[in-house]
Formats: structure tokens, sequence, C-alpha cells
């Protein structure tokens, strides 16, 4: 019997359910793919910002890792919010021990509502350390400036920034362009391992309900390459499933609220999953 898919989300939780390792499941689920986590850290948050972060101990990170390992097959894994220094070599050091397929590194450095996820010191343990595993690195502009130390003001800056990304190890990158000061697409800028290179562009949508838009796409991503959907596929899904989540939105929460994760159904009902 053929072993389900099954994806791994390395992450931090988030309480409202929005973002996080909550937005991975969410996200694993719809795709049709079974998903197992590795909790590394623990927020008090809500659609208005993070109140509290509370980092977990070595021990059971782990364990967890471990845990895993030993029972399930994983096909492809995912990190997000990754806390500090200490805890991106704790996950480096279970990623070179166990083989969980290829890996999405998400950056996450800052919350939607501005709270600060990823200590200064980690910024080069990611750098020097997790990105060269990364088999696809999702990084919007800010990361990306923090990463490469350039200014993006443009899409030039965006490519040049792709090929420094890409020096420091990444097989294949996503240049977020959600940032950009643009009325009306917000436009992605995908380099591949092989040097091809494309654009994905969406119509902006006016809205503030895109908490756990970058915890989605990276989690998609990972969920398509767990089901044996080669990289650049999976890459254009998942643009296809998070622009579904923004614009049949729901109302949660009084700030930047969720997605909305069953609207792809609507949008893809011959699609397959």
């Amino acid at each position: 019997m053929t072993d389900f898919p099954q994806a791994l989300s390395i992450a931090g939780s988030d309480s409202s359910g929005g973002a996080g390792m909550q937005a991975d499941l969410k996200t694993m689920q719809e795709r049709h793919v079974y998903a197992a986590t590795v909790l590394v850290a623990i927020t008090a948050q809500n659609t208005l910002g993070v109140q509290d972060s509370l980092p977990l101990p070595a021990k059971i990170i782990n364990e967890q890792f471990t845990s895993i390992a030993d029972d399930l097959a994983i096909k492809a894994c995912k990190t997000g919010m990754l806390a500090d220094s200490e805890h991106v070599s704790i996950v480096v050091e279970n990623l070179k021990k166990y083989d969980f397929g290829p890996l999405i590194v998400d950056p996450v450095m800052v919350a939607k509502g501005g709270a600060t996820l990823l200590t200064e010191d980690a910024v080069i343990t990611i750098k020097e350390n997790l990105v060269p595993l990364a088999t696809v690195v999702t990084p919007n502009i800010p990361e990306a400036e923090v990463l490469t130390g350039l200014t993006i003001n443009s899409k030039e800056d965006m490519i040049m920034a792709g090929k420094k990304m890409k020096a420091l190890g990444a097989k294949n990158v996503i240049i977020k362009g959600g940032h950009q000061n643009s009325a009306d697409t917000a436009s992605d800028f995908i380099l591949l391992e092989n040097g091809h290179s494309f654009w994905l562009s969406s119509k902006r949508i006016d809205t503030i309900r895109t908490h756990g838009t970058g915890d989605t796409l990276s989690a998609c991503i990972a969920a398509e390459l767990a089901k044996g959907v080669d990289v650049e596929t999976a890459i254009i899904t998942a643009k296809k499933y998070v622009e579904a989540t923004i614009a049949d939105g729901i109302i949660v929460g009084h700030g930047h609220g969720p997605l909305n994760h069953w609207a792809y159904r609507k949008v893809s009902k011959n699609a397959k999953l």
C-alpha cells in the first residue's frame, strides 16, 4: 500500500489560528496532504498583533523531530517562525539528521501587525545555515532586503535579490512582491534551480484580511511537493491558492484578519488535487 502524502510544518503557533502552524495545517489539509508538526515556539497572538511569545526548550523540539522520523513518511517540509539563532540551529541540526524531503524556508521575521518574530542574531544563522538547505526560499521584500543587504524598490531590484538569494545556496527562490507600492498588481519573481525565471502577478485586493499569507504560500508549496508535483507547478498552484483565500475573504477579528482556506475549492472544483 502506498503511503498517503505527508508533509511537516516546523514553526510557531498562532493562538488566533490565522498564521503560523495553524495556517500550515489548514493549507496542507485543503491540498489533501496529511500534516505533521514540530512546534518551535508559542505565541499569544490575534488579528491585532502579537502579545507574547515563548520559544520551546531544545529537548522537546529534538524529541518531536525524532518521534516523527521514527514513524511517519514525510515527503516535504517547511519552516516558519524560528524565534532566534539558537532555535534556528536546533532546526538545522535536525534537518541534517533526518531526511524529510524538499525543504521550503519561509524566513519569517515580522508579523502582519508589526511584531518582531526573529531576533537580529538569527538572520546570520538563517543565511549561513538554513537557506543553503532550502529547495525553495520564499522571502517577501523586507525579508529579502535583510537577507541580501539590498534595497528593493523595483522589479530589477527583485531580480537582483533573487539571484543573491540563490547565491546563498537556495535551489529555487521566490521574492514575494506584496510590499511593492503598486496600486493594481502584486508581482512575485521566481528564479528556478535550472536558471529559468518568471513572474507571477495577481490583482491587488483592497483588504486587511491577509494574516498568514506567507505561511499559506510556503505550506501549499510543501504540500504540492509532498504529492510529487514539480517545483514550478507547485509554486503556481500555491500562488493561485493564496489569491483565492484573499479574494473570497471572511470576517474574523478586528485587525489583520485571516484567510479563507475554503475559497480555493470554489475556484478549482475540477482542479487535480
